[in-house]
């Protein structure tokens, strides 16, 4: 991902929280010489210094194949907004676009039922109680055949992070007027992107005010 210095992320208790946060993420791998991708919920483990995502592909999605061929990447994409050049004070300005993202690269392996059930279903109850814990008693009281047809269905896969990258890119290579006009104008837009971006703006620069 390409990172200005200005906009780069590096602290990492910050990007698992981004990760955890914004956990529906696009996960990309490259297969026959070109990237595919799917759209999956994940969840994010961290123990001491690793970092796992886990989640599952429909055993029908062929992506899953093509993990082990090369290194994968999950993307994790926060709050975004369009930004008009009318917030800057120079007439020779454009249009450009605030937004947070994670990018995390690492080599991912599978599981499929008859490898090791326990761990598939593990894999499933963590992202139960991720969402719904309650469905927890549900799925575990479902008849054992429609259980066991659910689990051949899908092919888990943990990645194990190499890498992370983070930005986020809020305004900060405008001046004080300009950061305040935009987030202003974000902080009363209708569209709740823009707004959550806005509260992002808001947060950070009552952060640094109190470390002044």
């Amino acid at each position: 991902m390409y990172i200005p210095n200005l906009f780069r992320e590096t602290d990492t208790d910050s990007l698992v929280a981004f990760m955890h946060q914004h956990s529906f993420a696009t996960v990309v791998s490259i297969q026959d010489g070109a990237p595919v991708a799917t759209h999956l919920p994940l969840t994010v483990h961290r123990h001491t210094d690793t970092i796992t995502l886990r989640g599952h592909f429909a055993k029908a999605n062929p992506q899953w194949r093509a993990l082990a061929e090369s290194e994968t990447l999950a993307i994790f994409t926060g709050p975004h907004a369009y930004i008009s050049p009318k917030h800057y004070e120079t007439r020779e300005s454009v249009p450009t676009w605030n937004y947070l993202a994670v990018h995390a690269y690492g080599q991912a392996s599978t599981v499929q039922l008859d490898d090791d059930a326990g761990e598939l279903t593990s894999m499933l109850s963590e992202l139960i109680a991720a969402h719904e814990p309650s469905y927890q008693h549900q799925w575990d009281t479902l008849p054992e055949r429609y259980r066991d047809g659910m689990l051949r269905g899908v092919v888990g896969f943990e990645m194990v992070v190499t890498r992370l990258e983070g930005k986020a890119k809020l305004s900060q290579n405008k001046n004080e007027r300009e950061q305040k006009s935009i987030t202003a104008a974000l902080l009363t837009s209708e569209d709740p992107a823009a707004k959550a971006t806005g509260e992002e703006m808001r947060r950070r620069r009552e952060e640094a005010q109190e470390d002044t």
